[in-house]
């Protein structure tokens, strides 16, 4: 008897029990709906709202809604918070409970954070008595009422600007000429009508008509064809006598050097879809302007600044949030733009390229490639046909010479020089016997042989094997030092290591595989075989020889310049490096140097000329050949220009681009 009422005891305990456990309270149904919240989860959300609340808007325009808008802020880091009552505050007998609660987020306009009270409603259901959430637009932003919608304007930075080191503009923000045309105004002769500006504007009818009829297109509106240039003047004035054809002022980029600096400078263009995809968490849109080439892009990051957002009411003037934007940076760096045009007019029309800097702090002062393209035109916009014009040229204007390898020829022969003095390997004074213009190691090189310009028989000492540019001699000093020096001597001027600069400089190299290969070794000596030496580290191993033996380390933003700093230091002892420079000046001012005509009264240079032959073999003679001239001023030295031209087989070689260098130096020392 006892164990049946204490069974039946237990049967009503437990069923009290259980009935507690499922009558939830205000608070407890309302912490649910906050961790669904903070989750995201707004279709589980929506079950939880009273039937009110389910009266005013549908589940699907619910869970769209807080999609959408989220989406369309970039909402990141929802915390929603909640302090549940303590117990002794909670009223058993309410049917409406009011609770505050507290938002914040990262959205694109930055943080937004708000405090607000929530109304939590008992209702009746098939199960028995709940709580469910009484809903309002204000939960997703306290400015929100009834069907209101959320906007996101954006605001685009003004980009950084570049100058150079005397405060020229090399990329600079300006005013262009946006020509347009009003589909409604378009004449009975529409079509002749299209043709004429497109020839004018030099464009295809196909591209014109293309931007005639895209989706947003009314016969009212004002659609954007093409920018000019303001100082265009004559074709503004054609354009706009058109009927329908108007022009808007609008911001554009201008590189006042044009094509003088254009491998410099680089342009902006529209972001790619890769692009945006890459970029797209870094504040970038689909209607981005970013760097292309060049400074421009080299220094996107910092050039770009900040997109401000603001975050609003449509319809109203209710703002949620609002970051303004951050203007990008202006950038000062050490070219010098009338050095860097002087340069250019040197080389204008021809295939070639300069590098100059001062050789004692390492300030790069211009970096030069011809032949070019005007960096505005891609601004005012190319049509299809000129930009294949600039693509398919074989001289490949699009293309920065000064950073790739080349072949540096005798331009290579005072490092080779350096590396021989330096590992014991050569006496200057010590002369070399060598007759003829050709010569060979022995029997075993077959019908291989180095040949030399001078048609002189003579003993060679190292100031003449310089001054006369002599193959031979550098040949047989390439073989004396031996292919681990030889190498080793390489890599300590630089060879097979990254430059650290800004602008990307491809990495000269000394052989596809080593120099083992006697002959390999021999051409190596005299800078063809398989060396590759860019413009940009020629002219830097030069400044060795006005640095005491060591090389300058280079540099490109103004900021940088606190110090000098030395890349490598101690590559050649005080009396060997003085030895060599001595040699230089030879090559420039002695009758039989190969620099030394045209002679330029009052110019105390040193330097080295060079012609890289590039044939398939010894025995082409179609191969072509480029002309090279590196040189220094010795009076207080302040600048040093490594200058190569391309082709120059039939215009006397190297002796093509020594005046050119003269010219330069010429100009900028008398501004100076």
């Amino acid at each position: 008897m006892k164990k049946g009422i204490l069974a039946f005891a237990f049967f009503v305990v437990m069923l009290i029990l259980s009935g507690c456990s499922e009558a939830p309270t205000a608070a407890e149904r309302f912490s649910e709906y906050i961790k669904l919240w903070n989750d995201q989860k707004f279709s589980e959300m929506y079950d939880k709202l009273s039937s009110s609340s389910k009266e005013s808007i549908t589940k699907e325009d619910f869970v769209s809604r807080y999609e959408g808008i989220y989406d369309g802020v970039s909402a990141k880091e929802l915390k929603v918070e909640f302090n549940k009552p303590k117990e002794e505050d909670v009223d058993d007998q309410a049917t409406e409970v009011n609770y505050p609660f507290s938002l914040s987020m990262e959205t694109l306009a930055g943080q937004i954070s708000f405090e607000q009270d929530v109304q939590i409603v008992q209702e009746e259901t098939e199960d028995g008595e709940d709580w469910f959430i009484s809903w309002s637009p204000s939960m997703i932003f306290p400015q929100l009422e009834g069907n209101e919608e959320v906007r996101v304007k954006s605001t685009p930075p003004e980009r950084g600007q570049i100058f150079d080191e005397k405060n020229n503009g090399l990329a600079v923000n300006g005013l262009a000429y946006e020509i347009g045309v009003v589909p409604g105004n378009l004449p009975e002769n529409r079509d002749e009508t299209i043709q004429n500006i497109a020839k004018l504007l030099s464009m295809d009818v196909e591209e014109i008509e293309d931007k005639l009829s895209q989706s947003w297109v009314r016969p009212i509106d004002f659609v954007p064809i093409k920018k000019i240039d303001p100082q265009q003047q004559e074709l503004l004035e054609s354009l706009i006598a058109i009927p329908s054809v108007l022009k808007k002022d609008v911001p554009a980029r201008f590189y006042p050097y044009g094509e003088a600096a254009a491998h410099l400078t680089g342009y902006i263009g529209s972001i790619t879809a890769e692009q945006l995809e890459d970029l797209k968490d870094e504040g970038y849109s689909s209607q981005s302007l970013v760097g292309k080439a060049g400074l421009e892009q080299i220094y996107e990051s910092r050039l770009k600044g900040e997109t401000g957002y603001t975050i609003y009411v449509e319809g109203t003037d209710k703002v949620i949030a609002e970051k303004p934007p951050v203007n990008g940076e202006n950038i000062q760096v050490t070219i010098d733009g009338e050095l860097q045009k002087q340069i250019y007019d040197q080389l204008k029309g021809e295939a070639g390229t300069a590098v100059a800097m001062d050789p004692l702090t390492g300030e790069t002062l211009a970096l030069v490639s011809s032949p070019s393209y005007n960096p505005n035109e891609f601004i005012y916009g190319l049509s299809s046909s000129q930009y294949a014009a600039l693509s398919e040229n074989p001289q490949k204007p699009l293309m920065a010479r000064f950073n790739k390898t080349f072949s540096p020829g005798s331009s290579l022969k005072p490092i080779i020089a350096s590396i021989g003095l330096e590992a014991g390997k050569l006496d200057p004074e010590a002369e070399k016997q060598i007759t003829g213009l050709s010569w060979k190691k022995d029997s075993s090189w077959g019908n291989y042989s180095i040949t030399r310009v001078s048609n002189a028989d003579s003993n060679v000492n190292l100031k003449d094997a310089l001054i006369y540019s002599d193959n031979i001699y550098f040949a047989q000093l390439a073989l004396d030092i031996g292919a681990e020096d030889m190498v080793n001597g390489l890599k300590k001027f630089g060879f097979e290591e990254e430059i650290d600069f800004p602008f990307p400089i491809s990495t000269s190299s000394i052989s596809n595989g080593n120099l083992s290969n006697e002959q390999l070794l021999a051409d190596s000596g005299y800078g063809q075989g398989e060396i590759l030496m860019s413009p940009f580290h020629l002219a830097t191993a030069y400044t060795t020889y006005v640095n005491n033996g060591s090389m300058i380390k280079p540099y490109l933003e103004v900021t940088e310049a606190t110090k000098t700093t030395l890349w490598k230091e101690n590559l050649s002892t005080q009396e060997n490096n003085d030895l060599l420079l001595l040699s230089l000046k030879e090559v420039v001012n002695n009758s039989n140097g190969t620099a030394y005509k045209p002679i330029v009264e009052g110019l105390q240079l040193a330097g080295k000329t060079g012609t890289a032959e590039l044939k398939q073999s010894k025995d082409d003679q179609t191969g072509k050949e480029n002309g090279w001239f590196v040189a220094v001023n010795t009076d207080n030295p302040k600048l040093l220009i490594a200058m190569m031209v391309e082709d120059v087989k039939d215009r006397q070689g190297s002796h093509f681009v020594v005046p050119k260098v003269k010219d330069v130096f010429k100009q900028y020392l008398s501004n100076e």
